[in-house]
């Protein structure tokens, strides 16, 4: 579908991308070079897994190719659907949750999945915790910098996770085939105190100044929160208006303006800065 043109889009109604495999969508990266799409999944008990499905062999990504290929014979199947397994000095990471320092590096392997529609069981219980790396709250997610921005909104072990942490924002490398740790909020100790803690970060874009955006969906004040690109975050802005989040934060193509939403009453925010990169 064409975001920017009501006429390219007359006769083609939507198409369910059943490739993608039916569990809880939250965001999706698209690698430019290769068409390869990384998707997050909100899901708990068991927690949810970080997937990555890669596109048939000729496959030409580009307007409507998408929708073609879901159309196309063998199209609710085509490609590989597959779940992210981390491991560290070769043993396995069970849940994103235990890293607890900035700079923690996970070697990747991505493990197929059975039954992508999910017939009879789920596609996140298709894996025993022994095989896949979970995590709790997978959200929003940025391609940038080569690679896949992604991020935890918060885990607790009483959700099944192995540490506690109120986000994370993580870095996959396609090349290296790593993740990477960036940042990390500790439990925030008074979410209505207004006092450099965070939590709950949700949706997240890269800035084209260095670093990346959060937009906070935790609890009491609101924020958008700048992390820079050593991983050390700042308030960027906070919602004066009321207690709703901020949303789909995104610069404009020139730089120029950063787009945000404070989601109810439906607000879009434009804010022009100035914008610069940090000092060294």
């Amino acid at each position: 579908m064409d975001p920017a043109s009501q006429d390219a889009n007359r006769g083609k109604s939507p198409v369910p991308l059943k490739f993608l495999g039916r569990y809880a969508h939250e965001a999706v990266a698209v690698d430019p070079a290769s068409s390869t799409i990384y998707l997050t999944e909100d899901a708990s008990g068991p927690n949810g897994l970080y997937y990555r499905w890669t596109p048939p062999q000729g496959f030409q990504g580009g307007p409507n190719a998408l929708r073609e290929l879901a159309q196309s014979p063998g199209g609710d199947t085509a490609g590989a659907l597959q779940a992210m397994a981390c491991f560290q000095g070769g043993a396995h990471v069970p849940d994103l949750s235990q890293a607890t320092e900035p700079g923690t590096v996970y070697a990747v392997q991505w493990v197929g999945v059975p039954d992508r529609d999910a017939t009879s069981t789920p596609v996140r219980e298709q894996f025993g915790n022994d095989v896949v790396t979970r995590s709790r709250k997978l959200e929003g997610q940025w391609w940038g910098d080569g690679g896949a921005y992604f991020v935890a909104s918060y885990a607790r072990t009483s959700d099944g996770s192995v540490a506690e942490h109120d986000g994370q924002v993580w870095f996959y490398d396609p090349a290296k085939q790593t993740v990477t740790l960036k940042t990390l909020f500790g439990v925030n100790p008074d979410p209505a105190v207004d006092t450099g803690n965070y939590d709950g970060p949700d949706n997240i874009t890269v800035s084209p100044y260095g670093g990346v955006i959060l937009a906070e969906d935790g609890e009491g004040i609101s924020h958008l929160v700048g992390v820079t690109a050593e991983g050390e975050p700042f308030v960027m802005a906070r919602n004066e208006l009321n207690d709703s989040e901020f949303c789909g934060p995104a610069f404009s193509a020139d730089g120029k303006i950063l787009f945000a939403n404070i989601q109810s009453p439906g607000l879009t925010l434009a804010i022009t800065g100035p914008w610069h990169r940090p000092l060294p």
